[in-house]
């Protein structure tokens, strides 16, 4: 079982400052959704700042975690509401 402490770690370590929460969608510990907001986001496309975070959790990813919900907004995004 994986505790969302440690995919928000990972995720701000690789990319710092930015504003991280992790929930554990179904008390399995395999099952997570991640609201990330980062400056790194500016000026890429969707599939680019997911990409971004997934290779954070490479190493997470390859067997404790079966599904991520992903939203990821830049600052302004975030500020906005959208």
């Amino acid at each position: 079982m994986l505790d969302p402490d440690k995919i928000k770690a990972a995720i701000e370590q690789a990319l710092p400052g930015s504003l991280v929460h992790v929930e554990d969608m179904t008390g399995s510990g395999d099952h997570f959704q991640a609201i990330v907001v980062s400056s790194e986001f500016e000026g890429k496309g969707l599939v680019d700042q997911h990409r971004l975070v997934y290779d954070a959790l490479r190493e997470v990813m390859a067997g404790d975690i079966h599904a991520l919900a992903l939203k990821t907004y830049t600052p302004e995004q975030w500020r906005r509401g959208s």
